[in-house]
């Protein structure tokens, strides 16, 4: 894999839903804790119908730190994680970091993770 220097694109959560696999010509992109990977060539992971779809194109880090695939976990606001679920977080942001080029941040993460969402 050719490793790029990470980027710090801005995108909002809805510019974000773009990025989703649901059109071939652009990009897959997960967010974890607002840090924007480009998974792209995951795509028989990431793209549509495949069992992680429900992270593209969104920031669904509660549903990784819980280890969820429910669409109603799949949000920006981990705050609530208990700490252990915080670690699983931890080692999927890790786990990406190694693997995915950043290719920008999340704008917009709510309040309530603002200042934890970059640690």
């Amino acid at each position: 894999m050719i490793s790029t220097p990470p980027k710090e694109d801005p995108f909002t959560l809805e510019q974000l839903k773009q990025f989703n696999g649901s059109d071939n010509s652009k990009p897959i992109y997960v967010s974890i804790k607002g840090t924007v990977f480009d998974v792209t060539r995951k795509g028989d992971v990431y793209g549509p119908g495949k069992s992680y779809n429900i992270f593209a194109g969104t920031d669904g880090s509660k549903g990784l730190g819980k280890s969820s695939l429910n669409p109603e976990d799949a949000v920006p606001d981990y705050s609530d994680l208990p700490e252990n679920e915080r670690k699983v977080l931890d080692d999927w942001f890790s786990f990406f970091q190694k693997r995915y080029n950043i290719v920008g941040r999340v704008t917009d993460m709510p309040a309530s993770v603002s200042n934890l969402a970059n640690l």
